[in-house]
């Protein structure tokens, strides 16, 4: 079984995993049940302390609670006992092979995930993102009919980490057109997110692929945590990247990015405290080597739990193996 903490605290790519030797959520919870100290317990065992997850385990030992049997046991136990800012039925999710959890710390939304290896076997297109540690493999395949480009990006500015701007896409063109497809384009700024917007803006007359643009989005001033994607006024953009000065601790020196052919990832440092937010553009070459990944990249950026069915209403990511236009 894994464990997933999805938290912007948690290095370049907010995501810390760590394999368990449990092979249901109820076999790791009871074995914890009775230890003598369960909070130093699950952070020995989890190697980080999700926000709130102790709870459960001081009111078991507080109120001397019977240890769970059955899942069903075990869920009713974790509505009752689990803290989560949120409604206990919506935010902790559990089946037989998963439990999946949301709240936040009133500073950021976090999500932490206990997934068995049925779980993953049997969803890989929903989780092969989720237990993927590091930057991405840059392999590539040729893609058959027309290609697209996805832009994805992990990113918040008021808290809300959990509600990330959903994928944009860009019917008929491959990630290396992009640089010339974003000088020619003559975007809505109530369409395109403010991320594009920067990269449209510094994306010079010379450049033949996105690296350099994405060079200069590291060090554009606008996207630190808590404050507005850009300045009023990226008419002159290239001024405000040379006067551009940095709060929070926030040091570009610290980003990474790697930069392919057909995929190109940017982990952003933007804040001493919260760490990092995650930049993503792929095309459908780079999807059709890695379809798993491509889907549940796309669905972790469109809602918090990979498992669930997107609520009614809410704006389904496109398919990155469609090559017609939704």
């Amino acid at each position: 079984m894994l464990f997933v903490y999805r938290s912007h605290y948690e290095g370049q790519w907010s995501k810390h995993i760590r394999r368990l030797p449990d092979r249901t959520v109820l076999d790791w919870f009871r074995r914890g049940w009775d230890a003598d100290d369960p909070d130093g317990w699950a952070e020995a065992e989890l190697g980080v302390d999700p926000y709130g997850l102790h709870t459960v385990f001081d009111a078991a030992a507080e109120h001397d609670l019977p240890k769970p049997s059955t899942t069903d046991e075990l869920r009713a136990l974790l509505h009752e006992h689990l803290y989560v800012e949120g409604e206990p039925g919506e935010y902790i999710l559990l089946d037989e092979h998963s439990l999946r959890v949301r709240t936040d710390d009133d500073e950021v939304e976090l999500a932490y995930f206990f997934l068995a290896d049925e779980a993953l076997a049997a969803h890989p297109e929903r989780l092969a993102y989720v237990v993927h540690d590091g930057p991405l493999p840059v392999f590539h395949t040729q893609g058959e009919g027309e290609p697209s480009t996805f832009a994805v990006f992990l990113t918040y500015y008021d808290g809300s980490s959990l509600e990330a701007t959903p994928p944009f896409v860009f019917p008929g063109v491959a990630l290396p057109e992009l640089p010339a497809h974003l000088r020619a384009a003559e975007p809505d700024p109530s369409v395109w997110p403010p991320e594009l917007m920067v990269l449209q803006a510094l994306t010079a007359p010379d450049d033949e692929t996105v690296r350099p643009a994405l060079e200069r989005c590291n060090r554009w001033p606008g996207f630190n945590i808590n404050s507005d994607p850009w300045p009023e006024d990226i008419t002159d953009a290239w001024a405000v990247l040379a006067g551009a000065e940095f709060h929070s601790g926030r040091d570009p020196e610290l980003s990474v990015l790697h930069a392919g052919e057909h995929l190109a990832q940017l982990a952003m440092h933007c804040d001493e405290f919260f760490g990092f937010q995650q930049w993503y553009l792929f095309d459908t070459d780079w999807a059709a080597a890695h379809p798993d990944l491509a889907s549940s990249l796309l669905r972790y950026a469109t809602h918090w739990d990979p498992l669930s069915l997107l609520p009614r209403g809410a704006p389904l990511h496109p398919d990155p193996l469609e090559t017609e236009p939704a």
